[in-house]
Formats: structure tokens, C-alpha cells, sequence
């Protein structure tokens, strides 16, 4: 059913920055895939080296620990995370196309819009983040620092120039998104070590926090704080394939997850620099970290000089993930409706995208229910990601291409029809994990799910749905084997076949 791989590859020169993307998540041809794990590396560490990065790593601190212990528990995050997201950047450089659209071998051809959701839903909300973040973060800089007044209309021209920065980034496409995240890889980063400068004498690694080990408070920070810096790298599972399609198919699975997994923890700077300072502020002016204002108390002990380069982190940082998430919820969205150019889905989603920013902060102040709802798409997100990663193992790397682009070609049979388009194995076992995990939910003061206080205020949801699916997935690929046409020429690993389906793609009425 699949064309045998071409022998030998001429690569075709890269397009110009300015050049608009044509493809969408059609198979992206051989000789055009010219990015490298480099590539791969600083799309992902620039997409995370940014000021809502910073944010997550003064969760720590807002919740209590001490210094010591806020590192301890976001190196646990970030370690933990990075390995659960790593596999995830297989499937593009396999297939050539998106995950979302990879996941037709493990949900079924219809089955996978379970992860362009997914990913829709997850783009959406740290593209609004994002703007907000590091728009208020540059109007409150400017404020201090140059007397720029800071109200809505001044808020609203910050965030309109965010977004359309963003947008217009996002439809020249890959190569523009990767030239701003060069610079902004190594641009933050310096910003970032000049922090050391600005807030060294001021200081203290002795900082001992509120909540010390022994507490009955300690260990519901400590793991609380362990799977915020976690949702971090999880949150990106579903856009490595965006990113990944243009490597070269014949690239080692170890450089791709070596340049995931270095990525992430590489973005210690940025969460280092959210724990440091979040110490300080929580010394010199507690009312901040009591009332969740970060950003405010930060800009509080920043001395006059630093104020630009905080500007410029907001601004690099906010068009770095701005650019990173809005690429793939365009791309996505053409997929999902294949009569959409990748071109005019990107427009079409960022104008909605932008509306939501200016109606969510202005009519409705949905500022912390975003960051909420965040929350929760990431804890339906990582039993996909398992299911993903199962998936890959099982059947040993092996994809029809063909049969993976069934669903955009309105098509039906292949390899991933299954039963009529589902593949109830991998969409049973997301369900539940799913579900399991959105029970366990505790974030005290916006949503705790019904079995949310069982483990004594400990937030388990991203554990035990992780675990759910691990241990869910594989059972059901057992009990109800998938047809053995649905594996490569070796077949499965570790799992048992029925008899082949022999479903042959055709033209759908």
C-alpha cells in the first residue's frame, strides 16, 4: 500500500525566510527536508525560553518551598517531562507530516482528531498566555521605567502588536518561525545571564521558605510544584511533529530525542530565573507572592537599568511562543478541514485567536481560567502522548504514509481504518487515562476534581493518567490484537495479531 523509500535523496536548497509555506500535512518530500536536530533544539528551547517559562518557575517559590527544595522539585519536573515528550519527536521525521495526523495508526484514520484537538485547544490557550504575559509584563516595565502610561488602551496596542507580529510570523511559516527563534534562543538567554548581574547582591540560596519537609503541607507543594514545571515540556507533545517533518527521515532516533530532551533542559535558565527572583520578591515584598502577583513584585526589585531588558525578554519571549504555538494550531486546523490552505487556516485561527485575547481580558477577565483550562488540556494530553509512544514501539516505527493521510484526502480503508474509521484500543485506553486524570485535578482556589482531595491535597492527575494509560494501552493491544496488515513487514513487538484486514483505500463517497 506504501511506495518503497527512495534509495537515495538530492536535497533542494532550503526556501528563503520570506518565502510563504506552501505545505500543509501532506507527507513534506524527501529532498526538501533540510533542518537538523540543531533546528529541532532551538525551536523548542526558544519556545520555552520565555517569561511565561519564568512564571511557571516562581510557582515554587508561591507555593512555599525553599529554594533548594523549588530546584529540587523543577529539576524533577524538567527531567520527567523532558522524557515523556521526547518521544514524541519521532513521528514527524518518520512521516514527514504532523502528530496529530501520525496518530491515525494508533486512534484510526477518523480517531485522530482526537489529537488535532488536542493540540488546537493547547495552541490556543499558551497563544493567549503568551500575549497577555509578556504584554503586561512590557507595558508595567515600560511604566516604572519611562513613565508609558499603563492602562487598557495602552494593554490593548501591547497585545495587538504581539498578536499580528505573531500572525504574520506564522504565515510565512516554518522557516520565518525558525530564523525568530534563532535569535531568540541566544538573545534571551543573554538577557537571562544579565539577570544575574541585576539581582546577585540581593540574593539569598539560604532562602528557607514557609512550608519546611516535615510539614503536612510540604509534600502537596513539593509534588504541585514537580508537575507545574512538568506541564511545561508535556505541553509541547503535540507539536513536535509540526516541527520534526522537515528533518530528514533517515535522521537517528537518538538525535531527535537527545535534541527534545536538551531542549528542555535547557530551559533550567528560565526557570532558574523565575526561582531566584520569585526568592527575592517573596523577602522584600511577601504581598506579592501572597496575592499570585509575580510579575509585579519582579518588576518592584528590578533596578532602573534592567527595565529594557525585561522589555525586550517580554517581546522576544512573547513572539517566540507566540510563533510556536499559533504554526501549529493553523497547520492542525487544516488538517482537520482539508478544504482550508495551511495559509488560510492560520489566518482564519489567529484572527479568532486574537478576538479571544481582547475579548477574554477585556470583557471577560478569563485571564486565570485560561491559564486554569491550560491545566486541564494538558492532563488529557499526556495519556496521548503515552498512547504515542506505545504506539511507536509496537509497531517498531513503521507507518504507511499513505494510509496516514486517508482522513485529508476524504478517503476510507487502509492500514488505520479499523472499525469504520476508530481504533477503539488506543481511544478506550486515552478516555479513561483521561478521565482518571481529570478526577485527580487539585489546584486549590480554581478546580478540584471529585477525587481530587483523596491523596490529601496532592494533585496526582498528570501521575496517575500517565500511568493509566501506560498500563491500559498495552492490555487492550493484547486482549483485542489490531490487524496484522496495521504492522510493518517484522510485525508487532510485544503484541499478538489477528488476521489482516485487507481494506484497500478508495475514493469515499
Amino acid at each position: 500500500m506504501s511506495a518503497p523509500e527512495p534509495a537515495t535523496t538530492t536535497l533542494i536548497a532550503a526556501p528563503a525566510v520570506t518565502e510563504v509555506e506552501a505545505h500543509g500535512v501532506e507527507p513534506i518530500p524527501d529532498k526538501e527536508r533540510t533542518a537538523r536536530p540543531m533546528d529541532l533544539f532551538r525551536l523548542i528551547f526558544g519556545g520555552a525560553n520565555t517569561f511565561a517559562t519564568v512564571v511557571l518557575g516562581s510557582f515554587p517559590i508561591v507555593f512555599g518551598l525553599s529554594f533548594w527544595n523549588a530546584l529540587l522539585a523543577t529539576v524533577i519536573g524538567l527531567v520527567v517531562g523532558a522524557l515523556v515528550l521526547a518521544p514524541l519527536s519521532l513521528f514527524g521525521a518518520r512521516n514527514g507530516t504532523n502528530n496529530a495526523v501520525s496518530s491515525s495508526a494508533h486512534l484510526g484514520v477518523h480517531g485522530r482528531v482526537v489529537g488535532s484537538f488536542l493540540s488546537l485547544l493547547t495552541a490556543f490557550a499558551f497563544f493567549s498566555i503568551s500575549v497577555w504575559s509578556s504584554g503586561d509584563i512590557l507595558v508595567g516595565a515600560a511604566h516604572r521605567g519611562f513613565g508609558l502610561p499603563e492602562n487598557d488602551l495602552v494593554l490593548g496596542l501591547a497585545y495587538g502588536v504581539f498578536a499580528v507580529l505573531v500572525l504574520v510570523v506564522c504565515i510565512y511559516g516554518f522557516r520565518f518561525m525558525l530564523l525568530v527563534n534563532r535569535v531568540a534562543v541566544i538573545a534571551a538567554t543573554l538577557l537571562f545571564v544579565v539577570g544575574v548581574i541585576a539581582f546577585g547582591g540581593s540574593f539569598d540560596p539560604g532562602y528557607a521558605g514557609a512550608i519546611a519537609p516535615g510539614d503536612p503541607a510540604f509534600a502537596p507543594a513539593f509534588i504541585g510544584s514537580v508537575l507545574v514545571v512538568m506541564s511545561n515540556p508535556v505541553s509541547f507533545g503535540a507539536f513536535l511533529g509540526d516541527w520534526t517533518r522537515y528533518i530528514p527521515r533517515k535522521t537517528s532516533p537518538r538525535r531527535l530525542m537527545g535534541a527534545t530532551f536538551l531542549a528542555q533542559m535547557a530551559t533550567i535558565v528560565p526557570f532558574l530565573f523565575g526561582l531566584v527572583t520569585a526568592s527575592i520578591v517573596a523577602v522584600v515584598g511577601p504581598d506579592f507572592i501572597a496575592s499570585g502577583n509575580y510579575a509585579g513584585g519582579l518588576l518592584s526589585i528590578s533596578p532602573d537599568w534592567y527595565f529594557l531588558p525585561v522589555c525586550l525578554i517580554a517581546l522576544i519571549g512573547g513572539m517566540s511562543t507566540g510563533t510556536t504555538s499559533l504554526y501549529g494550531t493553523g497547520l492542525d486546523f487544516a488538517s482537520v478541514f482539508p478544504r482550508f490552505s495551511r495559509v488560510q487556516a492560520t489566518l482564519f485561527i489567529g484572527i479568532l485567536a486574537i478576538l479571544g485575547i481582547f475579548v477574554g481580558r477585556f470583557a471577560f477577565n478569563v485571564v486565570q481560567s485560561i491559564s486554569t483550562f491550560t491545566v486541564l488540556i494538558v492532563t488529557c494530553t499526556a495519556p496521548w502522548m503515552v498512547v504515542m509512544a506505545i504506539g511507536w514501539v509496537v509497531r517498531r516505527g513503521w507507518y504507511d504514509s499513505d494510509s496516514l493521510q486517508v482522513f485529508n484526502r476524504r478517503q476510507r480503508g487502509g492500514r488505520y481504518w479499523f472499525a469504520h474509521g476508530w481504533n477503539f484500543r488506543g481511544l478506550v485506553a486515552w478516555i479513561v487515562a483521561a478521565i482518571v486524570g481529570l478526577c485527580f485535578v487539585n489546584l486549590p482556589g480554581q478546580i478540584v476534581g471529585p477525587l481530587g482531595n483523596l491523596a490529601g491535597g496532592i494533585d496526582l492527575s498528570i501521575p496517575l493518567g500517565l500511568g493509566t494509560a501506560l498500563v491500559l494501552y498495552p492490555a487492550l493491544l493484547w486482549i483485542f490484537p489490531e490487524p496484522a496488515d496495521a504492522y510493518g513487514p517484522e510485525g508487532p513487538r510485544f503484541v499478538r495479531v489477528a488476521a489482516p484486514a485487507e481494506r484497500p483505500i478508495e475514493r469515499a463517497n
